[in-house]
């Protein structure tokens, strides 16, 4: 299995980070569609991207696509591929998947023929009647759009964003691959000054930390694909390895979060503590309306409220006039505002330079995007 075809999935909008990460390790030819960024590598690189990708949700080996109208057509494609190469003999092997505009469009019958499929194949093989599925898990998966079929294995496990560092609830937190998204979108780098006037639980500070340390995002979780024994343990020691050696130290203190709740404040600082980059940030209590910095230039990326009630609407419509009275403060600043309500820039008091459609938790918002001048 010198080459395999591999994909990332992305959440709406952030399809273009993604594959600009994946180029960054070195698999330059991506394809992007549907919501998954294609590329071609081996083990090291299944292992290198589940280590590395920021912005990405989850990492699949791509098994097999084949159109098929007839739960037979499906079986039969199913039983074709080659499990025995992936799946040993107590593999435990849950398959989940979703349907889309196709005419085999019961999600439970496409598991349950998937899963018969890969049954039949693995009897055959292992020349076994049952398997006890007490080993290493597998998670197939399928999508069907217009009845073309995908099947893939997810190398993952928990999705990306779970990094392991964020342990304490706090009322709707961004996720850690969304942050990171952001950050990468707005074109900050390690070496700007950055600021998130309501960083609540601090998870944009934090991955802005990780990326100024160089820290794989992923290394101080587990996958599970390190426990699949098709791919060497000298793949994933080496891996890691690298990810530890390239992770460098920063001594000045140039990402600030703000937050006007001191739980959250406190959340934060337990959180940066756990991704080992609290000496790297200056968590404050602080209301947005006394934003302040030293520093000319700069950026502010941040996930200001945005509640859907009636009441919330209209106190968070004064907070976004108090935001843009605020910010008038840094005039030589760029800003990065994640919005769910459609009307932020008329209370902003600003049309953005530009703006992307993104998805928090499955909520429509705007990525809004307010670009300042270039540094002399």
């Amino acid at each position: 299995m010198d080459k395999l075809r591999l994909f990332a999935t992305a959440t709406f909008g952030v399809e273009s980070a993604v594959a600009r990460e994946i180029k960054h390790l070195g698999y330059g030819e991506t394809f992007t569609d549907n919501g998954k960024i294609y590329f071609d590598g081996d083990f090291e690189a299944i292992c290198r991207a589940n280590l590395w990708l920021r912005s990405a949700g989850r990492v699949y080996v791509l098994l097999g696509e084949f159109n098929a109208t007839t739960f037979n057509d499906l079986f039969e494609a199913v039983i074709s591929i080659p499990w025995e190469n992936w799946l040993p003999k107590d593999a435990r092997f849950p398959v989940t998947g979703r349907c889309v505009k196709s005419v085999l469009m019961s999600v439970s019958d496409c598991q349950s023929i998937i899963k018969k499929a890969v049954v039949e194949r693995l009897k055959k093989v292992y020349r076994l009647e049952t398997f006890p599925e007490t080993g290493p898990r597998y998670h197939i998966d399928f999508s069907i759009t217009k009845d073309k079929f995908i099947i893939s294995l997810d190398t993952t496990g928990d999705g990306l964003h779970k990094r392991g560092y964020r342990s304490l609830g706090y009322n709707a937190p961004i996720k850690e691959t969304l942050a990171a998204a952001m950050l990468m979108i707005s074109r900050w780098s390690p070496g700007k000054h950055l600021i998130d006037p309501f960083c609540g639980s601090g998870t944009i500070p934090v991955e802005a930390a990780l990326m100024a340390i160089n820290k794989a995002p992923g290394l101080d979780r587990e996958f599970d694909c390190q426990e699949w024994p098709v791919i060497p343990k000298e793949v994933w020691y080496n891996a890691l390895n690298e990810a530890r050696d390239l992770i460098k130290p920063v001594n000045e203190i140039l990402i600030q979060g703000f937050d006007i709740n001191p739980e959250a404040i406190s959340m934060a600082n337990y959180h940066a503590r756990q991704a080992g980059v609290s000496e790297i940030i200056h968590f404050q209590v602080r209301d947005v309306k006394d934003i302040s910095s030293k520093a000319k230039y700069g950026f502010i990326v941040t996930n200001p409220p945005y509640g859907q009630r009636l009441g919330e609407k209209k106190k968070n419509s004064l907070l976004y006039q108090e935001m843009g009275q605020s910010f008038k403060k840094l005039p030589t600043w760029s800003y990065y505002i994640i919005n769910a309500d459609p009307e932020f820039e008329k209370h902003f008091g600003r049309k953005a330079d530009k703006n992307r459609k993104l998805f928090n938790g499955g909520l429509l918002c705007y990525y809004y995007q307010y670009f300042g001048p270039k540094p002399e």
